[in-house]
């Protein structure tokens, strides 16, 4: 029997091992560190299309909403193609955040907030199994959000604020998209301090009708 090290794997070996050290070959950046503030972004971002695909998949979504979603995951792969090459790298990226992808979702959010009756009033992550999962994509989307800024804090000439901006929207997106997907059953508001002054009266009440308070003894 011939040994298996005589045999070429028939694609790209999954793992290399190069990565073990603790640092990555990012795009045209070359070689950092994996806590590298880019790397952190580009990480982010790729968790928030993960969140996004999750929405699509179990949301139970009208057409119309999934077609968006489908959109922005395209314009989320275009979001970390441009974190993967310095803005200022002399050669093109393959995809860059522009004014126009912002633009887009803009209107996006313009539209769908019409479906949301009542934006007004803060509200609990929850409701409908769609709702739930948009709010927890947002929730995703708005830690990518802070991390491309830090990316672009600490390398100002090589991160496009574009990327920012364009996440800054996205947010919003999910935001009245989730208002959207309750607005048949209503969204779950939150009540400032509910459980506390519940407890409070709940408290009130054992104390007016204890055995031993003088005010509930008979002569």
């Amino acid at each position: 029997m011939a040994d298996l090290d005589e045999f070429e794997p028939a694609q790209p070996a999954l793992y290399t091992g190069k990565g073990d050290s603790g640092r990555t070959t990012f795009g045209r950046h070359g070689d950092v560190a994996k806590t590298d503030a880019r790397v952190a972004a580009y990480e982010d971002c790729d968790e928030a299309n993960a969140a996004v695909s999750v929405v699509m998949a179990a949301g139970g979504l009208p057409i119309e909403v999934t077609s968006t979603l489908a959109s922005v995951q395209n314009d989320l792969f275009d979001l970390v193609a441009d974190l993967s090459v310095p803005l200022d790298d002399p050669e093109p990226a393959a995809a860059r955040i522009r004014e126009s992808h912002v633009a887009r979702l803009e209107r996006a959010v313009d539209h769908f907030a019409q479906q949301a009756a009542d934006l007004s009033g803060f509200v609990l992550p929850g409701g409908t199994v769609a709702a739930a999962l948009l709010y927890q994509a947002r929730a995703v989307v708005r830690r990518a959000e802070r991390a491309v800024w830090v990316a672009v804090d600490e390398h100002p000439t090589s991160v496009n604020p574009l990327a920012a901006g364009y996440l800054n929207r996205l947010s919003s997106l999910m935001f009245v998209l989730a208002r959207g997907a309750n607005a048949e059953h209503g969204d779950v508001m939150w009540v400032p301090e509910a459980s506390a002054r519940a407890m409070a009266q709940e408290e009130e009440e054992v104390g007016d009708g204890a055995p031993d308070d003088p005010a509930t003894k008979q002569s």
